[in-house]
Formats: C-alpha cells, sequence, structure tokens
C-alpha cells in the first residue's frame, strides 16, 4: 500500500468517527416525538344526529343526478359545456329541514326528518329556471317543482348563472368575432401575436333591465396576475339570446373612445384618426412568485399532547362547545346546533351573501356590482395549504359538491379546524399592592375556515368558538383587486396603483344569518346603551354632576328592529330570553358587530333590491322556513326584479316579542385601492364581522372552569400545581409533522379542455 492510499484511508475513518460523533449528539439530544393521541378525554359525546345538517354525500348526489336524468319529461342534460338553449342540470345541493322537525329530533322529541335534495335546472328549451325537491335520499322517488312555492313566480331563463358552457361560447365567439378581426391592433397595442388571446373578465350587472344579458368585458393581460393587468379595450357582448348565432358585439372601448362595431374600430385605427395605445414591455407587477430566498422558517402551531378537539362525519367537539357543519355551494360556510356545556346557543350560524359595487371611468367597471353567490361561494373553496391559509398541524377536511359540472367534484382539505393561541390573554390579573399574585388565561380558541377565490378576490371566512362562551363569524379579503386602465377622468374613482392602471374605488358588504336561540326559541331584541344625567350629589344636593347611566329598551316589530347603517343605533344588541340569571337578569346573547362599510347602493338605484339586506347593520325578523336565505343565486343577474328582495322580509313588520329570532348581520369596509395593494391585497385591516357574546347568559364567567388556567402566588413562580408553563421545558416534545400535499388545481374551471 503506497503512502497517499494509507493517509486518505486514515482521513476517511477520521471523518467517520466525527460524523458518528456529530450524529450520536444531535440524536440524543432530539426531544420525543409529541403525542399524536389525545392524552385527557374528550368532555362531551359525538352525536350522529348532526348529520341531518349534513352536505349531500357523493354518491347522494349521484343517486339524485341518476334519479333526475330518468324522468325524460324534463329532457335534461349533464353535459359540461351543454349550450343555453338545451335544458342543463346546473346544481344539485342539500335541502336543509324545518327548524321545528330538526329541533324535534335533535333533542329526542321527534322523528329523524327525511332527507332532501334541491336541483337547479336551467330549462333553456323552455325559457324558464326551475327548482326541484327530491325525496328520500338515499335512493331518491319523488320529485316535485318548488319554484313559485319559494319565489313566488316563475324565474326568466336569462336570470341564470353563466355556465361553463356559456363561457366557452362566448370565449369562441369574442375570438372569433373581435379578436381575429383585430390582430393588427392587438400586436401593436399589446404584443398578442397570432395564436394568442388577450383575458377578458366579466362585468356585472348584465344590461339595464329586466331580461337583458349584454356584459361588458374588460380585456387584460394574459399573465398571472391578470386583473391588474388591463390593456385599455373593453368589450360589450350581447348574449341575451340562448341561440349563439344570434349574439352581437353592441360596442367596443378603446383607450378613452367608444366604438359601435369592431368594424368601426379597425378602419380608424387603420386610418391613424384614434389616439393609439403603443406597447412597452414592463415586468409583471402583479406576479406573486418570491422575490427573495427563504430564511428560517416562521412560528408554528403543535399540539404537545395531541389535538383537544375532535370531529366525526360533520360534528365538531372541543371542551365546552358541539356543533355540526356543513358548506353550501352557493353560500359557503355554515354551523348548526351550536351548544357550550351541553346547551343549545346557536340553531344556524351561516354566511349568506358578498357583494361589491365599483366605481371607474371605463365602462366596464362603471356599473359593476358583484353578488358573489350567483357564482358560489362555497363552490370556490379549494384545497387550503398547510403552514400558509392554515397551520400544517390543522385538520383538513373534505367536501364534494356538484354546481355547473357533469359529475360530483371532490375537494379536497377545503375546510380547516384547529385549536390556536389567539396571541393575547384570554383575562389576567397581576395583583400589586396587595395579595401579590397572577391569575390568567391563555386565549386559545378553535378555528374553523375556509377559503373561496372568487375571480379576482379571495375571502377568508372563521368561525371561532372562545372559552368565554363566546362565538364569531368574520372575513378578511385578499386577492387581487380589480383594476382599470388609466384614461381621463380616471382619478376621481381611485389611485394610480401601476403603469396605466387603476385601483377602482369600490365597497365590501357580507351578511351573516345569526340564529339565536337563547334558552330556547322565545326570544326578545333588546338595545342598551348610555346616557349622562345631571344628578344632584347624595351628600351635598346643591352639587351637580354628569353621570353616566343605563339606558335598556326592548323593541317590538320588524320594522322597529332593522338597525341602518351610518344612523345612530345603541351599542348593545341583544337577543334575550325572558329567563334569568342568578342575578335577576335576563340571560342574553350580545351582537357585536364590527364594520368600516362604506355607504349602500341608494335605494333609488333599481339593483338596489337585489342587495336590500345591506341597507341594515342589523335586521331582526321572526323566523320563517319559507326566509331561509337573504339573497339569491338568480340576483345577480336579474338585480332589477330579484328572486329574493330582503327587504319584503318586514313589510309585514311581525311582532319580535317571544318569538323565534333571526339576526341578518351585515359587515364590510369600503377598499379605497392604493400602491400596496400591488401585487395584492393583504388581509391586514381588510374585514368585519360579528362577535356573539354572552351578556348575563351565564352567573359568571365560564372560562373560569378552563383547564388553561395559570394561578401562582408570590414564592410559588415555579410550582407546576396551577402553572403548566413552568413545567413546559420539562415536557419539550418535537411536534408530528403531516407530510406536506397539495391536490387543489384538480378543481379548478378549465375552459380550454373544451377549445
Amino acid at each position: 500500500m503506497n503512502s497517499a492510499v494509507k493517509w486518505l484511508l486514515i482521513l476517511f475513518a477520521l471523518v467517520s468517527i466525527i460524523l458518528n460523533i456529530i450524529l450520536i449528539s444531535i440524536y440524543s439530544n432530539t426531544a420525543p416525538k409529541c403525542s399524536a393521541q389525545r392524552v385527557h378525554p374528550l368532555r362531551g359525546k359525538h352525536d350522529e344526529r348532526s348529520l341531518v345538517f349534513a352536505d349531500l354525500t357523493q354518491e347522494e348526489y349521484a343517486q339524485v343526478q341518476r334519479y333526475m336524468l330518468q324522468q325524460k319529461d324534463l329532457d335534461i342534460s349533464t353535459q359540461q359545456v351543454t349550450k343555453p338553449g338545451a335544458n342543463f342540470l346546473f346544481l344539485i345541493d342539500l335541502s336543509l329541514p324545518k327548524k321545528a322537525d330538526a329541533l324535534s329530533y335533535l333533542d329526542g322529541k321527534g322523528p329523524q326528518p327525511m332527507r332532501e335534495a334541491t336541483v337547479v335546472v336551467f330549462h333553456g328549451a323552455r325559457g324558464y329556471i326551475k327548482e326541484y325537491v327530491v325525496w328520500p335520499l338515499p335512493n331518491p322517488k319523488h320529485h316535485r317543482d318548488v319554484t313559485t312555492e319559494r319565489y313566488k313566480r316563475e324565474l326568466p331563463i336569462n336570470a341564470r348563472t353563466v355556465t361553463v358552457g356559456e363561457y366557452v361560447l362566448l370565449s369562441e365567439f369574442i375570438k372569433n368575432k373581435v379578436f381575429s378581426k383585430l390582430r393588427k391592433l392587438l400586436k401593436e397595442s399589446f404584443d398578442v401575436n397570432e395564436g394568442e388571446t388577450l383575458y377578458t373578465f366579466e362585468q356585472v350587472p348584465r344590461g339595464l333591465r329586466s331580461g337583458d344579458r349584454t356584459s361588458w368585458l374588460n380585456c387584460l393581460k394574459d399573465v398571472s396576475g391578470v386583473y391588474v393587468n388591463p390593456v385599455g379595450l373593453d368589450l360589450l357582448i350581447n348574449h341575451e339570446s340562448v341561440n349563439s348565432s344570434h349574439w352581437k358585439v353592441e360596442r367596443l372601448f378603446y383607450n378613452g373612445q367608444y366604438f359601435d362595431s369592431v368594424e368601426e374600430l379597425r378602419r380608424k385605427y387603420d386610418a391613424g384618426t384614434i389616439k393609439k395605445i403603443v406597447y412597452r414591455n414592463s415586468p409583471n407587477h402583479a406576479s406573486l412568485k418570491t422575490r427573495t430566498k427563504p430564511l428560517q422558517i416562521g412560528p408554528q402551531l403543535f399540539y404537545a399532547e395531541g389535538k383537544r378537539y375532535s370531529i366525526s362525519h360533520n360534528h365538531v367537539l372541543y371542551l365546552d362547545w358541539s356543533f355540526a357543519f356543513g358548506l353550501s355551494s352557493l353560500t359557503g360556510m355554515r354551523v348548526f346546533d351550536v351548544r357550550f356545556s351541553g346547551e343549545r346557543i346557536v340553531y344556524e350560524l351561516s354566511v349568506q351573501e358578498a357583494t361589491s359595487v365599483y366605481g371607474s371611468a371605463t365602462p366596464g367597471m362603471i356599473l359593476t356590482k358583484f353578488v358573489d353567490s350567483n357564482f358560489g361561494i362555497g363552490r370556490f373553496a379549494h384545497e387550503l395549504v398547510r403552514g400558509v391559509d392554515c397551520p400544517s398541524a390543522a385538520t383538513y377536511v373534505d367536501t364534494y359538491r356538484y354546481i355547473d359540472v357533469p359529475v360530483p367534484v371532490r375537494y379536497r382539505n377545503s375546510i380547516c379546524v384547529f385549536e390556536h393561541n389567539m396571541g393575547q390573554p384570554l383575562r389576567r390579573h397581576f395583583s400589586d399592592f396587595a395579595h401579590h399574585s397572577y391569575g390568567g388565561l391563555a386565549n386559545s380558541a378553535l378555528v374553523m375556515r375556509t377559503i373561496t377565490a372568487i375571480a379576482n378576490y379571495d375571502y377568508m371566512w372563521d368561525f371561532v368558538f372562545y372559552q368565554n362562551g363566546a362565538v364569531e363569524a368574520k372575513v378578511h379579503a385578499t386577492g387581487f383587486i380589480a383594476s382599470s386602465y388609466l384614461v381621463d377622468g380616471s382619478l376621481r374613482y381611485g389611485h394610480q396603483v401601476a403603469e396605466n392602471v387603476l385601483g377602482n374605488i369600490h365597497t365590501h358588504f357580507v351578511n351573516f344569518k345569526v340564529d339565536l336561540d337563547v334558552t330556547g326559541v322565545k326570544n326578545v331584541f333588546q338595545t342598551k346603551d348610555m346616557q349622562f344625567v345631571n344628578m344632584s350629589l347624595p351628600w351635598r344636593p346643591d352639587r351637580y354632576a354628569m353621570i353616566p347611566e343605563l339606558v335598556e329598551k326592548q323593541l317590538k316589530t320588524e320594522k322597529e328592529a332593522a338597525l341602518r347603517h351610518h344612523t345612530k343605533t345603541p351599542r348593545y344588541l341583544h337577543i334575550a330570553s325572558n329567563k334569568t340569571n342568578r342575578w335577576g337578569h335576563q340571560r342574553s346573547y350580545r351582537l357585536q358587530v364590527y364594520t368600516f362599510a362604506g355607504d349602500n347602493l341608494p335605494e333609488s338605484e333599481a339593483e338596489e333590491k337585489a342587495m336590500s339586506w345591506a341597507r341594515y347593520k342589523v335586521a331582526i325578523t321572526k323566523h320563517k322556513d319559507s326566509e331561509q336565505t337573504s339573497s339569491s343565486v338568480y340576483n345577480q343577474n336579474d338585480m332589477w326584479n330579484p328572486a329574493v328582495d330582503f327587504s319584503k322580509y318586514m313589510e309585514d313588520d311581525e311582532s319580535i316579542e317571544n318569538e323565534d329570532l333571526v339576526a341578518w348581520v351585515t359587515a364590510g369596509f369600503l377598499h379605497i385601492p392604493h400602491a400596496e395593494d400591488i401585487p395584492n391585497t393583504v388581509t391586514v385591516g381588510n374585514g368585519g364581522g360579528v362577535l356573539l357574546r354572552p351578556h348575563n347568559y351565564f352567573d359568571e364567567d365560564p372560562s373560569v372552569n378552563s383547564p388553561d388556567a395559570v394561578y401562582f402566588s408570590a414564592g410559588e413562580e415555579d410550582s407546576c400545581e396551577n402553572n403548566r408553563m413552568a413545567c413546559l421545558a420539562q415536557e419539550t416534545c418535537s411536534p408530528v409533522l403531516e407530510p406536506y400535499t397539495y391536490h387543489g388545481f384538480e378543481g379548478v374551471m378549465k375552459f380550454e379542455d373544451w377549445q
């Protein structure tokens, strides 16, 4: 063996020894894995009666579809590219049971309500929309038309949602009737080559009166973040006829100028008699690709002793809480039969609607008013990204939906549930002057979340369950702003946010249904506030002082309890029971609305009827099964004669004293876009919601019974008996992490498959 080889072997042996020492040291100091199993038992038991509210299963969807196809007289198609002139099975969804029947069953006093489905069919061949109830599930055998029962009239075909089939025809129409005739303009103004195209973003409502179906389409550069890449070309397409051969281009808008036809625009462009847009290459300001290398990872959530909540089917247990949950394709997330310590507090807490009203100098957005249930708030709840949308350690739930598809679609991990330390104590006190001690409680709460990406905007919906008996429903907006090409007069409607890009001023309103049952279904609506009174001092009657006192009132009718935005309303709003707590006060829950909403659309505007719920910060109505929702999937495309006009719920001005009451709560924010909305909007400060807080409902704060409580006196700081935090260092463990997966792109709308 020569000398060089000998030294190489010695060096290799030394490196091996050093590596082994390092590895042994690392692994000997590694904390044991945290428990993947629950260390302490649950406080409650799962109840399969929650399935009365469960979304339809994949098999139930398939059963309903098969049943409807067997009805030959309906002549229904389930092909996703069904043309508007045919009969298309658009939606299958759960029909919620009548409340009285559900309560009777939940409380063990009555039979299980029959499970039913709602089916929406667009009868293009017959010129109307029908809603059918199909029953019983599983194995349906009957159906009936419930359209006039629900809406008191027939529904015209042009009130329907634009389907994938219609979008495909619109894309082909624009390509063949517009873009193919403007090749020179597209190349010189937008650098769009042969075989390429522009992305079109529809604006709504589709016209100016009932029956219209004319859509302004905003043309955008087909790059990542298309919504903030307008190019300066808008198209007005009339697609009112269910026969696409009758569609036509009514107007065009190019660089601030209107044209009556494609031919007029092409002729004047070629002649050089109009002001042209000259293409300039620039980087994409809307790209969300990372610009820096990842550094150390941020804080992570993990459970040292297993998860303290449990999910079985659609039923959740968490400490003293229990509830059922679901996800409507149209309205989104909802929970039912919400109980604290076994006592029902909320029958239904659900998202109802989200709207946005825009201002602009360009025609594509001048009249824009989005009513999102038309597109489907729950429909676009795609897979959540671990570690970003929700903590990695969250529990993820799959959902199934049937809306504008040929078969039910599975959306993996589209709901997440996690317990989360909210970052501040729920309560605490440090006793400095006497009885030196500290008592506190970390604010750990359960969060149920879904995120819906409806075109440009992403809405993050959270239902939060706190240890003091409070429940919160809130939304935060992110995603991309809807933008316009900068033209003369644009700055009246927003701020410039990029080269030739205007961020349009707009409002966000969201509506929640809050069906509180406070110790039962016989409740009243109370308000509380303060006023200063001039009072003589008992010990010096000749001296006066202004003293705040409590002002209480009970509202008696629906109209009296319709509390409008921007009017002086009492600061405390309560759904109360006539039963009292230990101290003689009526047990109640307070509706605490936090909102930064802009002005609602004036009632003089015909379209306002389609979003009349947004007039009210809070409106209280007597519960009716016929008043299930505050809006409708059909309101967007017939805003002038909406299927559901919420304001009519209060026309009969019924008594709300000792009745089953429903609160309809509106929150939101005014959005004046600014440079920091590029590349896209952040959630910070962009949201609103409602907090349901116990108010004399209990005899004391129920979180006093929380196992998370910490208490120690001077000299006992490191005692583990009442302070688990003191022992945390002795119990450290490394988290058990789920494998990282993502399948969210499986469920996106893929128009290219049909082109």
